[in-house]
């Protein structure tokens, strides 16, 4: 008789948690989060009963390693029961986007992907871009899979349709027409070019249009083009007649034979060397909108079925379904995904899973998009890993290094001074972890103590050690020479931090990009070759910092600037500030206001419009 194997303690007492917590639970749908020592949740479940989902944790060997280690790690449990099954798989996929736990398969780098946006809150409409919630009253157009996407139709759409762009403040302030009317991309109704009458045919013309109705505008415009030849209104045929062709061009750059489908997501997935990619094709009013790719993370011991199924929970949870969706592979409960999404939303979504036809040659495009992608991001993984092996190497490292800290300042004479941390590891840029620091104890002098910022920057950071998104680095690179090298080792000696090594990186004589030194505890400074990878690997890391604290900086003054204009106003606190920032968009706004603009602003009296005025104006 074989004996089975010991497990290890901490597994056995991971499973006698669990079986304490299953004494309580109730036979009925609900979720569960698995704790750990620290506090974190570290899974996250759901169940048609509780009761039996969560005792099977307690048979070990039946269990992947991935699981094993979570119920290793676990030492409490929380319970959540609910009404349904359907809103337990909701209230789960909402648990894992906010907490991210380590053993659920994630969605990385979720996007929140753009649309083309008609509001309708404003007698003279517009056409924007959105992102986020669409929480503007408006018609919105999408998802488009990327901004340029976005942009490019934009421009045809403003080009066809002469619709405008604006904000609304810069509409009601406007008393001649902007460039964009110059250009044709406008009609202009802010100065009364166009009627308000047939600058609302324009909107419902490229409503129509993005609502897939192209046969019906194009026999519009040929129809008025023709209308106004016959009436020897040449200049206005011609205008048609260049609307016709652009509109023309929209439909030839995004059109593709899509089987007669007017809207579909198509989603496929490859896994590969223990990495899947999903990719997903949007096609809406029968044009392609684009693709995208995500990578999941977690995904050891998980089927693939099962990795779609959470991709689906994750990806739909705050964006609808088109009208069908076109699946490589049957997800795990799929039943139960298409119930709950439909009770979410209120939108029926046939789902198919294609074998043969159009449909299917649709698939395929998106799997084999999907494997170019992650043969992509293999080649792109192998580069990055050679080059941390050549630093680990250079940088007399142990190892090579799997988290890689960035830290510089940025400053304009002192004022408004900022530090931040950039974080690169084996998977590229972490901008999740990247940080912003507002210089507090170091009184910047004229010029700014940069050896200070730096010092105060690394206190702060390393106050954080040990804590939960604060793991340590193994290589800290500091934007400087000597001097900010030696700041960032006092720091860690002080705070008995062991094990990082630390780089001072500087550009060379006139601050000449491709001749950087390097500054290392016990070594004496020394270069790279300008043709060497990692030179280029190492200023590509301190450019992403640089960016980084430049435009922290900016954003800082901008909002500084703003403020004290109107903050510099006797009279004008908080309230009326953000009435006037409110009304007029800016500080700039404002000032550029008359006095009877002013006094439209509620909570702005004539008193006050006039106190406004003066400071503007009389100066």
């Amino acid at each position: 008789m074989t004996k089975s194997p010991k497990l290890p303690p901490s597994l056995v007492q991971g499973i006698e948690i669990i079986r304490q917590t299953v004494k309580t639970l109730p036979q009925v749908p609900g979720v569960y989060r698995m704790i750990n020592t620290r506090g974190e949740v570290v899974y996250v479940g759901k169940a048609k009963d509780l009761k039996k989902r969560v005792i099977s944790y307690t048979f070990a060997q039946k269990l992947p390693h991935r699981l094993q280690r979570m119920v290793s790690e676990t030492v409490s449990m929380e319970i959540v029961t609910t009404h349904t099954e359907t809103e337990a798989l909701l209230l789960e996929s909402n648990l894992i986007k906010k907490l991210q736990p380590h053993y659920n398969i994630l969605l990385k780098d979720d996007k929140s992907f753009p649309y083309i946006l008609i509001t309708q809150d404003h007698s003279y409409p517009r056409l924007e871009k959105h992102r986020g919630p669409q929480q503007i009253k408006g018609k919105y157009f999408g998802p488009f899979a990327s901004v340029v996407a976005v942009e490019e139709t934009m421009i045809l759409l403003q080009k066809v349709f002469l619709i405008r762009n604006c904000s609304d403040t810069f509409f009601e302030r406007r008393t001649r027409p902007c460039l964009q009317y110059h250009i044709k991309r406008c009609s202009a109704p802010c100065v009364h070019k166009i009627s308000q009458k047939d600058y609302a045919t324009l909107v419902k013309e490229a409503t129509a249009f993005l609502s897939g109705k192209t046969t019906r505008i194009q026999d519009y415009l040929a129809a008025k083009m023709n209308e106004a030849s016959s009436a020897l209104a040449y200049e206005e045929a011609a205008q048609y007649r260049d609307r016709l062709r652009l509109l023309t061009r929209i439909q030839a750059h995004q059109r593709i034979n899509i089987a007669k489908i007017k809207e579909a997501d198509v989603i496929a997935a490859v896994c590969e060397g223990g990495q899947t990619c999903v990719q997903i094709f949007f096609f809406r009013q029968g044009r392609n909108l684009g693709t995208a790719s995500f990578f999941l993370a977690h995904t050891d011991g998980s089927s693939l079925e099962d990795q779609i199924a959470a991709f689906l929970t994750q990806f739909y949870q705050d964006r609808a379904p088109a009208s069908m969706v076109l699946l490589s592979h049957k997800p795990t409960e799929l039943p139960l995904i298409r119930q709950a999404l439909q009770e979410q939303f209120g939108v029926a979504t046939s789902w198919e899973i294609p074998q043969v036809g159009a449909k299917r040659e649709l698939v395929e495009h998106a799997l084999s998009n999907a494997q170019g992608a992650l043969s992509r991001k293999f080649a792109q993984t192998a580069t990055f890993e050679a080059l941390l092996d050549q630093m680990a190497a250079t940088f007399h490292l142990s190892k090579r290094p799997e988290r890689i800290e960035i830290y510089d300042n940025s400053h304009l004479q002192g004022s408004h001074p900022y530090g931040v941390m950039v974080v690169a590891t084996p998977q590229g840029f972490e901008k999740k972890s990247y940080r912003k620091f507002a210089i507090r104890s170091a009184a910047p002098s004229k010029g700014g103590d940069d050896y200070a910022m730096m010092g105060e920057v690394l206190h702060r950071r390393f106050a954080h050690a040990g804590e939960k998104d604060w793991v340590l680095p193994d290589l800290i690179l500091v934007d400087g020479g000597l001097g900010q090298l030696n700041v960032a080792l006092k720091v860690i000696e002080e705070l008995d931090v062991d094990g990082i090594t630390v780089v001072g990186i500087a550009k060379g004589p006139d601050r000449n990009a491709g001749r950087e030194k390097f500054f290392q505890k016990g070594r004496d400074t020394f270069t790279l070759p300008d043709n060497d990878p990692l030179m280029h690997f190492l200023q590509r890391l301190r450019d992403e910092a640089h960016r980084f604290a430049i435009g922290t900086h900016r954003a800082k003054r901008a909002k500084t600037l703003i403020s004290s204009r109107l903050d510099e106003i006797p009279g004008i606190g908080p309230a009326r500030k953000k009435a006037l920032l409110s009304h007029f968009g800016s500080a700039k706004g404002a000032s550029l206001a008359s006095l009877q603009d002013l006094q439209l602003v509620p909570g702005i009296n004539k008193f006050v419009a006039k106190k406004i005025y003066a400071y503007f104006h009389e100066k």
